[in-house]
């Protein structure tokens, strides 16, 4: 993993810097959001779980292993923010979900937790509308290409504070917003450790 917590960088989202060589690997530092608004860039190749991974696929035959994706945060000096995935070589023409999570990567898409709320529903997991939606979560569902690339951005009303999410999980469907299934977008096949 690549975390860069300066600059410009994590505003680019450059997937392709993942083409070549060894890239730096460091586990999630968690630091206040007190020092200010600073941007924040991970980027990662899907593998198997293993110490300091940093993109995990748990199903291969959707995610492969060597498939790379890349997720910044950019906070904006007027108390906003947005998160942002880029992926590139997943399956071609196929619709995913994704969502930001509350814990780190493990063995199993399970261990990330339950979706980031801004306002936490005391129910868990979160099926209702009034939770689970794309104003209280961050939703970053996107359909890839012909060559499997994809992309998308949610756009936050707030910053993190002191309650901060660190993975985004990637998962089988578009997710649903129906009561009683709102936020459910299927199994759990990869997952990203993000330095939020």
């Amino acid at each position: 993993m690549m975390a860069v917590r300066a600059g410009v960088m994590a505003m680019v989202m450059p997937v392709t810097l993942l083409g070549g060589g060894a890239m730096a690997s460091a586990r999630p530092q968690p630091e206040p959001l007190s020092r200010g608004p600073e941007p924040v860039l991970a980027l990662g190749r899907f593998a198997g779980y293993g110490p300091g991974q940093t993109a995990v696929t748990y199903d291969p035959k959707l995610v492969p292993s060597g498939a790379a994706a890349a997720v910044a945060y950019v906070p904006t000096a007027d108390g906003h923010a947005s998160v942002q995935l880029r992926a590139q070589g997943l399956l071609p023409n196929r619709r995913y979900g994704a969502h930001v999570h509350t814990n780190a990567c493990g063995s199993k898409g399970e261990d990330a937790g339950p979706h980031f709320q801004h306002v936490q529903d005391p129910k868990t997991p979160s099926t209702d509308p009034k939770f689970a939606n794309p104003r209280n979560e961050i939703w970053l569902d996107f359909t890839t290409d012909g060559q499997g690339n994809g992309f998308s951005r949610a756009a936050l009303e707030r910053r993190f504070t002191d309650r901060r999410p660190h993975s985004v999980i990637v998962h089988a469907d578009h997710t649903h917003t129906d009561p009683g299934h709102a936020g459910q977008a299927g199994a759990r096949l990869a997952c990203i450790n993000v330095d939020f």
